[in-house]
């Protein structure tokens, strides 16, 4: 399988498109999303193209290929209009072998400078990252990396894909064959690391 991965949209009608004619042209199977689909927040500006509405129409246009997870913006009103779930706090997906855990990262979010994962995972890390190899995806931060964790675990954030911070592009990221490549939203390559 071969997955793109986008984060903190924040309604951004514009920026979506822009992933959509990514997710179509690398021939992607399925669209993780890691929360902050509709709405911007209340301690961020408008992101350019901002449109919740139409946003919520073209996303599920793509809902049989979707996969979510709530983020700290996501309400009970999104889900409401959306036809695919994104309440739940996380998603595991095993494919060939590789265990990946996703979450927004405001619950669930690996801690890197010591190499632990904060309490909440790791309690649930016992039971969802049994496997290894294994990559944890999240957003929240607006901020993209790639980078192992002292645990030999790939974590990767994608960045947002409409309201970058601290000089990180705009971004995604695409998973295929344990392997994770950061772009910017002009399709650049940044970074590209393998699970194994």
């Amino acid at each position: 399988m071969k997955y793109l991965i986008c984060s903190d949209i924040h309604g951004s009608l514009t920026a979506f498109e822009k992933i959509v004619d990514y997710f179509n042209s690398y021939n992607c199977d399925k669209l993780l999303l890691l929360g902050d689909l509709l709405y911007h927040g209340p301690r961020n500006p408008l992101p350019q193209g901002h449109n919740p509405k139409e946003l919520a129409v073209k996303l599920n246009s793509l809902a049989s290929k979707i996969i979510a997870c709530r983020g700290n913006c996501d309400a009970e009103v999104d889900q409401m209009v959306l036809n695919f779930p994104l309440m739940s706090d996380y998603f595991q997906i095993i494919d060939e072998g590789v265990t990946i855990f996703a979450s927004h990262g405001h619950i669930y979010a690996p801690l890197l400078n010591n190499g632990k994962l904060p309490k909440a995972c790791e309690s649930a890390s016992k039971k969802i990252l049994v496997n290894k190899p294994a990559l944890i995806l999240y957003g929240h931060s607006h901020i993209q990396l790639l980078e192992k964790n002292a645990e030999d675990i790939l974590i990767c954030n994608p960045g947002s894909i409409s309201l970058p911070k601290e000089d990180s592009p705009a971004g995604f990221a695409i998973y295929e064959n344990s392997l994770v490549t950061l772009y910017d939203m002009n399709g650049q390559k940044i970074k590209t690391q393998s699970v194994n």
